[in-house]
């Protein structure tokens, strides 16, 4: 088995955290409104080989390159965005948003003068209604749709291997609509499925599923063809319980 690298302490992160922030604002100092940490660190959810994400706030004109590197051991994003820019993206909604969001939502202070990153931390909590239900609508036809229609040409196919893949596709998909229709935001991408169980607002069908992909139960395929079946009949039925409606009775041109 190869070696993992050694394991970090949160001090030492928080140190090359500052020392970071202090030689960005060292060399472009007059250009940045702020800066934030974002991700697991910025949660206090943070593993010992968790990534560094840092978010930079720059003057509306002003590009500066972002970075992305291994500064052995740890793993560093630093991304840069003009200040209009990230206020679009965090007014945002897409089907990602219940996954994405959280990153603004989570902006540590590290340096913000101004209470910029407050303002921020708000955007994504103002999303309509409208919106949201128009990004279910949209994703609904772009991929779960789709993806169970593959399923079900597979398995007609006899082509067998693919259902475990098209059921753990499935499965994420569902889990970023009940994210959506739930108005929530999950912490992180490796507790999407468990938190996802916890949500009020699901279809039917959703748990066992989630919970077979969870456990990588996925060989015994009659069943898991039967859930993914299950799934979608669920799906159909919470989206009419919603009144979202995603198949055109006309042609749209």
């Amino acid at each position: 088995m190869l070696p993992y690298p050694a394991a970090t302490t949160r001090e030492e992160k928080m140190n090359i955290i500052h020392q970071m922030k202090d030689r960005l604002l060292q060399l472009h100092g007059n250009d940045i409104l702020a800066i934030g940490l974002y991700g697991s660190i910025a949660q206090g959810i943070d593993g010992p080989y968790s990534d560094i994400e840092l978010r930079v706030v720059t003057k509306d004109g002003v590009s500066l390159p972002g970075h992305e590197f291994i500064y052995d051991p740890f793993k560093i994003e630093i991304g840069m965005v003009q200040k209009g820019e990230i206020f679009k993206a965090a007014s945002s909604v897409d089907d990602s948003w219940a996954i994405t969001a959280g990153a603004y939502v989570h902006l540590q202070e590290l340096y913000d003068p101004t209470n910029l990153l407050e303002e921020i931390r708000e955007l994504p909590l103002q999303v309509s209604d409208e919106a949201i239900r128009e990004t279910m609508r949209e994703f609904m036809i772009w991929e779960p749709y789709e993806t169970m229609g593959k399923i079900r040409n597979n398995v007609q196919a006899g082509n067998l291997c693919y259902l475990p893949l098209g059921a753990k596709d499935l499965t994420w998909q569902t889990a970023k609509l009940i994210g959506l229709a739930n108005r929530t935001f999950y912490n992180t991408r490796a507790k999407t499925l468990e938190e996802s169980l916890s949500l009020e607002s699901r279809p039917s069908g959703y748990d066992e599923l989630a919970q077979l992909v969870m456990r990588g139960q996925l060989l015994q395929i009659d069943h898991l063809y039967e859930l993914c079946e299950r799934l979608w009949t669920g799906l159909n039925t919470w989206y009419e319980k919603m009144n979202i409606e995603y198949k055109s009775k006309e042609l749209p041109f």
